[in-house]
């Protein structure tokens, strides 16, 4: 019965684990370190995070994924900056994003900027990208070797998704 017991325990566990999500960060001088130490790509996400409808759909149907989460655990370090209008955030908090916005020149929402491992901005996009996750991975891995990568589409969806409610 013990036995029993503690397989149940461990397979729940491992499945837990598994469909974790990757940690986001949201301070890009610690996000840098741990890149650099570990030879990740750092993954910025320039967010409406609470009213931003095409950064919401991006978060559900690609930053949520079990694929996705997998991935990035494993070659992504993920830092979120966020200009949200409901979610409260420190005025620290607000001004350092905004700074980082304008330094990385993210003019509207989303916009997403790959950093290599020692820093250096080696992609970009701006806007929303209807991708399946693999294509996503496939992409950041070619980033990763060094190789030139063709940017995706901007999304192919003709009408914003619906905005977030207060």
């Amino acid at each position: 019965m013990i036995r029993s017991i503690a397989a149940v325990l461990l397979v729940s566990s491992a499945l837990t684990m598994s469909a974790a999500e990757a940690k986001w960060l949201f301070n890009l001088p610690e996000a840098q370190a741990i890149a650099k130490k570990e030879n990740k790509l750092v993954l910025m996400d320039f967010t409406g995070s609470d009213w931003c409808g095409w950064c919401i759909k991006l978060r559900k149907e690609v930053f949520l994924t079990p694929e996705f989460n997998a991935y990035a655990r494993s070659n992504l370090v993920l830092v979120e900056i966020d200009q949200p209008r409901y979610k409260p955030l420190s005025p620290e908090m607000l001004e350092t994003n905004t700074k980082l916005q304008e330094k990385y020149g993210a003019n509207g929402f989303p916009t997403l900027v790959l950093l290599s491992s020692t820093g250096q901005e080696v992609w970009r996009l701006g806007g929303y990208a209807d991708l399946p996750v693999a294509q996503w991975a496939t992409m950041f891995d070619s980033f990763k070797k060094g190789l030139p990568t063709t940017p995706p589409p901007i999304g192919t969806v003709t009408q914003p998704p619906a905005q977030a409610q207060k």
